[in-house]
Parts: structure tokens; C-alpha cells; sequence
């Protein structure tokens, strides 16, 4: 005859998973995202990702002010960049997110005297500002890693296209 009941098997292993839900509830803290540590950490977040944000758009900025000059030493390389020059515009756009214009620094290079080499070195310009954005990834929020992701994707493209572009403009 089977014994009715609790046994010492079951009551032992109902103890066992009432502490162990204890002791794991007990470990979840009180931290309900509203003290103190928890608004500073938010604020450490957002200014880290503020400046992520706008060292991305002061690479692009910087790129874009590359391409105008390249257009600008080489009239006849104007209309093949201008699709490419607006991409990095609405990149800009879309890194600043509304904190404005961001302006790239100051003592740039000029650009070869041959078009064909200006636009190689746009092209490594182009594959350095890719690489640049990929890296910021390592560190970027899902949201803005997204966009970094995109914009490094273009940068790479354009590098091709650029490369492409100055074989033709060569022969």
C-alpha cells in the first residue's frame, strides 16, 4: 500500500524552493530605476552617447568637406560626386539628430593635382571614415549603433564607387 501524505522527500524539497526563491528575491534590490544612482547613471549614458553622436557627425562633416573641395579643385568630378556628397549630407542630418550643424575641423589637405588621384585619396578618406564608425560601434547604444552600422555600410560603398570613378576619370 502506497503511503499517503507528505513525505520527508517532498517536504524537504518544498523547503529547498521556498528559500531559494527567497534568497533570489531578496538579491533583486530595491533599485527601481528612480534613486539617485540610477538618474546619474542615465545621465553618465546619454552624455556618453551625446558624444559618440558628435564625434560620428564631425566625421562625416569632415569627409563631406573633403568631397566639396575634391568638386571643387575638379569641376568634372562635381556631378559624378554629387549623389555621394548628398548621402554624407543626410548623414550629417542624421547623426547630429537635431543638435545642429556639426562644423569639421579646420586644416584639411588639399586635394591632388590629378583628378584621378584626388579621388583615390577621397576613396581612402571614404574606407578610413568607415572604419572609423564601425569601431564606434563597440560602444554605441542599439539605436545609435544601428545608424553607425548604416552610415559605415555607405562609407564603404562610396569607396568602391570612388575607386571605380577614378579608373574611368584615369583613362
Amino acid at each position: 500500500m502506497r503511503r499517503t501524505g507528505t513525505t520527508r522527500r517532498a517536504a524537504l524539497t518544498a523547503a529547498g524552493a521556498v528559500a531559494a526563491g527567497t534568497v533570489l528575491t531578496a538579491c533583486g534590490g530595491a533599485d527601481d530605476g528612480t534613486g539617485p544612482e540610477s538618474a546619474r547613471a542615465r545621465a553618465a549614458a546619454a552624455a556618453a552617447t551625446g558624444a559618440l553622436r558628435t564625434a560620428a557627425a564631425r566625421t562625416s562633416a569632415e569627409l563631406l568637406a573633403r568631397y566639396d573641395r575634391v568638386a571643387e579643385a575638379h569641376p568634372g568630378t562635381a556631378a559624378p560626386l554629387a549623389p555621394l556628397r548628398a548621402a554624407l549630407r543626410e548623414h550629417a542630418a542624421a547623426l547630429t539628430a537635431g543638435g545642429g550643424a556639426v562644423r569639421p575641423a579646420a586644416g584639411s589637405r588639399t586635394p591632388a593635382a590629378d583628378p584621378a588621384a584626388a579621388l583615390r585619396e577621397l576613396a581612402a578618406d571614404a574606407r578610413r571614415s568607415s572604419a572609423t564608425h564601425t569601431r564606434a560601434l563597440l560602444t554605441a547604444e542599439p539605436e545609435l549603433a544601428r545608424l553607425l552600422a548604416s552610415v559605415a555600410a555607405a562609407d564603404a560603398v562610396h569607396a568602391h564607387l570612388l575607386t571605380e570613378l577614378a579608373k574611368e576619370v584615369a583613362a
